[in-house]
């Protein structure tokens, strides 16, 4: 059986370190269906809900749904996660359709600064709280200084960085290989 692997990058930059670092991460799990989420998605509001779902917010709720795992790479925007990503998680805890229900989820980020993006994770983990995932708890991977942390194929090229993200993504194999 091939395994689904969805995506999140939290940043929409076409350079994203986090979006460099979420194809890292997909390399590393190994042949899968992989399908990277969209989160251009429009401001949660409880009006816009009343018209109906946005389609694109479905689609995302669907993709998270019928993933085995869902690897999720998070920058840190004033010590918090960036907003769309908030957005989205927002968004789909309107839809009804509960996708992250004992998901398997691995997390990981990239910032500028020397903590790796730590405080992001952090209030990733806590924002996804109410959701009841199975958010893999470690390796933790940070990488600090992100600019400088991929080559120009956008390969990760610090070596322990590599190591962990490996050691992460072969738990992430696992759990999304197990039956729910």
């Amino acid at each position: 059986m091939t395994l689904k692997l969805l995506g999140i990058s939290g940043a929409l930059r076409a350079q994203s370190t986090n979006t460099k670092l979420m194809h890292e991460a997909v390399r590393l799990f190994g042949p899968c269906d992989f399908t990277r989420a969209n989160l251009r998605l429009p401001l949660y509001d409880a009006d816009l809900e009343a018209e109906g779902m946005p389609p694109e917010v479905t689609t995302l709720a669907e993709q998270i749904r019928d993933a085995n795992a869902v690897v999720i790479a998070t920058p840190e925007y004033n010590k918090m996660i960036p907003g769309l990503l908030k957005n989205a998680l927002d968004w789909i805890s309107r839809t009804g359709v509960k996708p992250w229900e004992h998901k398997p989820v691995a997390i990981m980020s990239a910032a500028a600064g020397r903590a790796g993006g730590e405080r992001s994770q952090y209030s990733l983990r806590w924002a996804m709280t109410p959701f009841n995932a199975h958010i893999l708890q470690a390796p933790e991977v940070l990488v600090a200084d992100s600019s400088n942390a991929f080559d120009d194929q956008g390969r990760l090229i610090n070596e322990r960085t590599i190591a962990g993200l490996e050691k992460l993504m072969t738990a992430l194999r696992e759990a999304a290989s197990k039956p729910v």
